[in-house]
This record gives C-alpha cells, sequence and structure tokens, in this order.
C-alpha cells in the first residue's frame, strides 16, 4: 500500500531520484498492490520500476518488459514478487487478463495500463510521470536526466 506521504506531486531532477522514490514505494507495496505507469517514451517508467524492484528485494535486472510483455521478479527476501508489464501492445484487457498473471500473489506494475486495469482491478495507484518537451525531444537524449514530474494518486 503507498503510504500517503507519497501521494501527490514529486518533482524529480535525475534518475538516481526516480530510483529512490521508486524504492520508497517499493518497501511499502504488499502482495496484490498494483501500480499503473503512464508516460511518454523515456519518461521514467523502468527506472522507477527499477527502484520499486529494489525497495521489494526482487532478483534483476529489472528491465523493459516491451517485447516479452510480463516478466515475473521472484523475491530474495521472502516477500512478494513483482510482476513487470507492459500493456502498450494488448488491444484490450482481455489479453492482460490472457497473460494468467498472479495479480493477488504479486505486486504487479503496468506500464500503459490505464483504461485495461480498471478491467481487472479494483483499486491501483496510478502514477503519471511527465517529461519536459523541447528541442531535446528526440530520440537520442531520452535517456539524459532531465526533471520529471511524478503524481501518484489512487483508485478505488
Amino acid at each position: 500500500m503507498v503510504p500517503d506521504e507519497l501521494l501527490g506531486r514529486h518533482e524529480i531532477a535525475t534518475s538516481a531520484q526516480m530510483e529512490a522514490l521508486g524504492e520508497a514505494l517499493g518497501k511499502s507495496l504488499v502482495a496484490g498492490d498494483m501500480l499503473v505507469l503512464t508516460g511518454p517514451l523515456g519518461a521514467g517508467k523502468t527506472t522507477l520500476t527499477r527502484g520499486i524492484g529494489e525497495g521489494l528485494g526482487v532478483r534483476g535486472p529489472v528491465q523493459s518488459p516491451t517485447f516479452v510483455i510480463a516478466r515475473t521478479h521472484p523475491s530474495l527476501v521472502g516477500g512478494a514478487p513483482l510482476i513487470h508489464a507492459d500493456a502498450y501492445r494488448l488491444g484490450d484487457s482481455g489479453e492482460l487478463e490472457d497473460l494468467d498473471l498472479d495479480l493477488d500473489g504479486s505486486v504487479t506494475i503496468v506500464e500503459w495500463g490505464r483504461g485495461l486495469v480498471e478491467q481487472i482491478a479494483d483499486e491501483w495507484w496510478d502514477i503519471e510521470i511527465e517529461r519536459p518537451v523541447g528541442e531535446a525531444d528526440d530520440a537520442e537524449n531520452l535517456d539524459l536526466d532531465a526533471p520529471r514530474t511524478v503524481v501518484i494518486t489512487r483508485h478505488a
């Protein structure tokens, strides 16, 4: 469960700060928790998830699941495993459900899951990551440290 003090708006300046926010989130999450990450390419969704994995104490490396749709990272500390899914290429919530993920026994993160998880979960945390758009907004600069805004809200 995301603690109240982590809900709301966070200004993030570096990828290290993004991972630290993720780690703080990960330390508070338990089996059955679901997070939906939304943001443009290069916003920091996987970086945040990497930090969540650290906080949960799961086996890594945590990488983008774009091509495999979902990865499961088992716990190294006896806690809940982390399911990291990417719904970008899925057509509807039925395809997400067909993955037969253990949502009750895991912490589940779904990138690009807005509009899909509503059909498979009663409650979740929505995490919107915004990055500035400008002249350096091209594929070569997506991984550079740049300010991000992260907004965490609860949906039930």
